[in-house]
């Protein structure tokens, strides 16, 4: 038997699952906050090195073989071994609570094999379903007991749906509060040149071979319009970090790759080019203006995505003002003429760039006074001690 599984041990145990990189950070957090509270408490499951170091013990890492849109169909296997590995812990060990974080094309069969085990299921992170999707409720609601939504507007979505859902804030007010500004960095990077645009990829192999060429052939069109701008990429994991150096190296303009801090990055940038999804929202926290761009299948698009969105704007940020704050070129785009002409336009007007910023203050400022790995903890723990009274 597992070390931490010990029958005369009373104290929680938390099955808890991650399948990606961002999951893995963010569960960590879960982990820490939990154990703020109950420090006795422990953690077994899906878990990757950010989770093992808080003190999880990982049965299985998912994290280094994130995927998503066509590239998931690569780790299929491994999500079948995953979940196999996954419900035999499940069914053999007295879990007092499972929590599953994001990734619901996973987590949504892990929740039923804890439900069909009897351990009650917390899900933080929720699946998108307002946005697309809406055909899971059905297994949302009769596999989880509670949601832990990271949205304002989750909550009511969720609740009229028939299931219990809290909003907890997001974690990535948290992140960006902790974060400590290198201003020697900062100073460093706009010291490049003026203005300087910062290209933010994202951390997925695919993601960044589809992303990336777009970004820097805006940033070659920025710099033919503006002599003076200089650019910075990030390096988002060592997965991809061979693909940046190489695309910066052949970019016609001059480009410094950055391999540290991303917060650092984007607090040196007048303007960022960013791709889809939560790093939207992190430049959002940052108050920094940015042109989201993502160009995916048009087949993908086409066949699939463009009968299940349900949403009438597709970057985090917009849908959350419910307007066009920020520019997106998304789900795909055809020429990056359009995309160089409104960044050029952004970094030649001052009043623009700062309309911007205020719009997103007005936006994220309100969700800021929420600390979402420790409310998320609260109703965990909140669960466990319901359960076991």
């Amino acid at each position: 038997m597992h070390p931490l599984m010990s029958e005369s041990d009373q104290s929680p145990l938390i099955f808890i699952s991650a399948a990606e990189p961002s999951g893995d950070k963010h569960a960590a957090h879960l982990i820490e906050a939990t154990r703020r509270l109950s420090p006795s408490v422990r953690f077994v499951g899906v878990a990757g090195p950010k989770m093992v170091a808080a003190g999880c013990k990982s049965i299985f890492d998912m994290t280094s073989h994130a995927a998503m849109l066509l590239g998931a169909a690569k780790s299929i296997g491994r999500a079948i071994t995953m979940l196999s590995t996954s419900s035999r812990y499940l069914r053999r060990f007295p879990f007092d609570a499972a929590v599953a974080v994001d990734s619901p094309t996973v987590h949504l069969p892990l929740a039923g094999m804890a439900q069909e085990a009897g351990i009650p299921v917390l899900y933080y992170i929720a699946p998108q379903m307002w946005a697309w999707g809406k055909h899971r409720i059905y297994k949302l609601r009769h596999r989880v007991e509670q949601v832990a939504a990271i949205l304002p507007f989750e909550e009511k979505f969720f609740r009229d749906q028939g299931i219990d859902a809290t909003y907890v804030g997001h974690p990535l007010a948290s992140q960006v509060a902790r974060e400590q500004v290198n201003r020697d960095t900062v100073s460093t990077l706009r010291s490049k040149g003026s203005p300087f645009v910062a290209l933010l990829p994202g951390s997925r192999k695919h993601v960044v071979e589809e992303v990336l060429q777009g970004q820097l052939e805006v940033a070659e069109g920025i710099a033919r319009a503006i002599p003076s701008a200089a650019f910075g990429v990030s390096v988002a994991g060592r997965n991809v970090a061979s693909i940046v150096h190489e695309s910066a190296n052949r970019a016609k303009c001059r480009v410094t790759v950055c391999e540290k801090s991303v917060g650092d990055l984007i607090e040196s940038a007048d303007l960022v080019l960013v791709a889809s999804g939560t790093s939207a929202l992190e430049v959002a926290f940052h108050r920094k203006p940015m042109i989201v761009m993502y160009n995916a299948s048009r087949v993908f698009y086409h066949l699939f995505a463009r009968w299940m969105i349900r949403t009438e704007y597709l970057s985090l940020p917009n849908i959350l003002a419910q307007d066009d704050i920020v520019p997106e070129f998304m789900p795909y785009y055809n020429s990056t003429h359009p995309i160089i002409e409104k960044a050029v336009e952004l970094l030649r007007s001052d009043e623009m760039r700062e309309s911007v910023s205020q719009a997103l203050s007005a936006l994220v400022d309100p969700m800021r006074n929420r600390d979402a790995s420790m409310e998320t903890a609260e109703l965990l723990l909140g669960m466990i001690n319901r359960r076991r009274h």
